[in-house]
């Protein structure tokens, strides 16, 4: 299972990588393996706002239907368009090609609460 160092993750499973103000955020590949194969995925508008904590979107796989949770706060600024033709991309792609939203930042100090890689490795070895 792959868990890659440079990003930040959420309890929730999320992962998180900040360039610039701009967050780019997915589902970790811890996430994407316990969903099974992914069918389908519903992601937020561009211009929308999404809060910390709350769902912006959803992942449905041949398992079950699972929320997405905002590890941060701000205004959707692009969405991976390609998700919805190729869903399956979550599976074989989680940090590349399965990214799922960008967000301009409303608040930059809430990335700081989230995990880094040791510490999510030590959260998923729990589970």
């Amino acid at each position: 299972m792959e868990i890659r160092d440079e990003l930040k993750y959420s309890e929730d499973h999320e992962w998180i990588l900040v360039e610039e103000g701009i967050a780019t955020i997915g589902i970790s590949d811890f996430a994407q393996d316990a969903m099974g194969d992914v069918v389908f995925v519903e992601l937020p508008e561009v211009g929308s706002n999404i809060d910390a904590g709350k769902t912006f979107g959803v992942v449905e796989s041949v398992k079950a239907v699972s929320d997405l949770y905002a590890p941060v706060s701000g205004e959707v600024v692009e969405v991976n368009e390609g998700l919805p033709d190729a869903p399956d991309s979550v599976n074989s792609s989680p940090y590349d090609d399965a990214w799922m939203v960008k967000i301009k930042l409303s608040d930059a100090a809430q990335v700081e609460a989230l995990m880094d890689a040791e510490a999510y490795r030590s959260c998923i070895a729990e589970q």
